[in-house]
C-alpha cells in the first residue's frame, strides 16, 4: 500500500470543506482531477471514503479514520520540515494552537506579540475552541499543543500545568452583591447574568455548574469578550463570571467591582496538551516556553 503525501492532503481539504471542488480549489488543481485521485485513494485502502450526495460530501466510518490518521501525518511532515529547515533553531515554521476563552483573550496576545516579534519567519493559527475540541484536535493531530484549564481526564495526552485561573464574580459599583467579599455561586443565580457567546468554553463551564443542580443561568445577554462584558456589567444590565486577572484589568478603568467565589471549582489549573512533546518542532517547544515563563 502507498501513499502520496498529496494525495493525503486533498483528502484533508475534501473532509474539511465536506465538498470535492471545495477542496480541489484548496489544492489547486481541478476538481476532475481530484476526483480522481480520491478514487484511487480509495481504490488502495479497499474502502469508501466519502458519502457524496447533491449537497456535497459526508465522511464516512473509513474516512473519519483516516482523517485521524492523515492529519496526523502531515503534522510529522511538517514538523520534519520545520526541523529540517536551513533556518530552523526555532526561528522558522507554523504553529497552530487549539485554545480556550481566556487564554484567546487574556494572556496569548501578550504572549505571541514578544514571541512573533522576536520571530518575524514563523506564523500562528491560533483558534478558540471548547474543551473537549482542544483535546480532540490535539489528539487527531489537528493542533501542534492545546492551552485549556480545569481538570483533565483525557488519555494519551501529556499535560504541561503552567499557571492557575481564578474564576471571580464581577459586578456594578453598588450592587448588592457588592458588600459580601466572597459568595457561593449559587447564591448569586438569582441576579440577571452577562454571559459570553455560545462557543465560549467558560459559557459552557458555568452551564455544567448549574446543570448538576437542576437550575439554568439566569442569561440576559450573551457577548464576545471579556472587555463587553465588563462594559455591560458596568452599565448594570448584570453580573458576570471571568478569570481574576481579566477581572482586575478592566477594573482599573471601569465602574466595576471583584466578587471572589468560595466554590472549589472557582480556582482552575491552566495546562497545556500536547500528544508528543518530545516530536514537536523546536518552534512549538520555544513557544510553550514563553507561556511558561509569562507566568513564572
Amino acid at each position: 500500500m502507498h501513499f502520496d503525501i498529496p494525495d493525503l492532503r486533498l483528502f484533508i481539504f475534501v473532509a474539511e470543506e465536506l465538498s470535492l471542488t471545495g477542496g480541489a480549489r484548496k489544492a489547486s488543481i481541478s476538481t476532475a482531477a481530484a476526483s480522481t485521485r480520491i478514487k484511487s485513494l480509495e481504490g488502495q485502502l479497499g474502502s469508501r471514503l466519502f458519502y457524496r450526495g447533491s449537497q456535497g460530501v459526508e465522511l464516512t466510518p473509513a474516512g473519519e479514520k483516516l482523517l485521524k490518521h492523515a492529519r496526523a501525518i502531515m503534522r510529522q511532515v511538517e514538523y520534519v520540515k520545520s526541523d529540517f529547515s536551513a533556518y530552523s533553531n526555532s526561528n522558522v515554521g507554523h504553529i497552530k494552537i487549539f485554545a480556550n476563552t481566556t487564554a484567546v483573550t487574556d494572556f496569548m496576545p501578550e504572549v505571541l506579540a514578544k514571541f512573533l516579534g522576536e520571530r518575524p519567519a514563523i506564523s500562528i493559527d491560533l483558534q478558540e475552541k471548547l474543551t473537549n475540541d482542544i483535546f480532540r484536535g490535539v489528539l487527531d493531530g489537528a493542533a501542534d499543543f492545546g492551552l485549556t484549564s480545569g481538570e483533565i481526564k483525557i488519555k494519551d495526552l501529556e499535560v504541561l500545568p503552567f499557571s492557575f485561573d481564578r474564576l471571580v464574580v464581577v459586578v456594578p459599583v453598588g450592587h448588592e452583591l457588592s458588600n459580601y467579599s466572597i459568595v457561593d455561586f449559587f447564591d448569586t443565580l438569582h441576579h440577571p447574568y452577562v454571559g459570553l457567546h455560545e462557543g465560549s468554553t467558560l459559557l459552557q463551564f458555568m452551564k455544567a455548574q448549574v446543570k448538576e443542580v437542576g437550575v439554568s443561568l439566569p442569561l440576559r445577554i450573551q457577548v464576545y469578550g471579556f472587555e463587553p462584558a465588563c462594559r455591560m456589567i458596568e452599565a448594570g444590565v448584570g453580573i458576570g463570571i471571568l478569570p481574576e486577572s481579566s477581572a482586575a484589568r478592566y477594573q482599573k478603568t471601569m465602574d466595576v467591582q471583584i466578587v471572589h467565589l468560595s466554590n472549589d471549582w472557582a480556582s482552575r489549573e491552566r495546562s497545556i496538551v500536547v500528544r508528543e512533546y518530545e516530536s514537536l518542532p523546536e518552534a512549538s517547544k520555544e513557544l510553550i516556553k514563553e507561556i511558561k515563563d509569562y507566568f513564572s
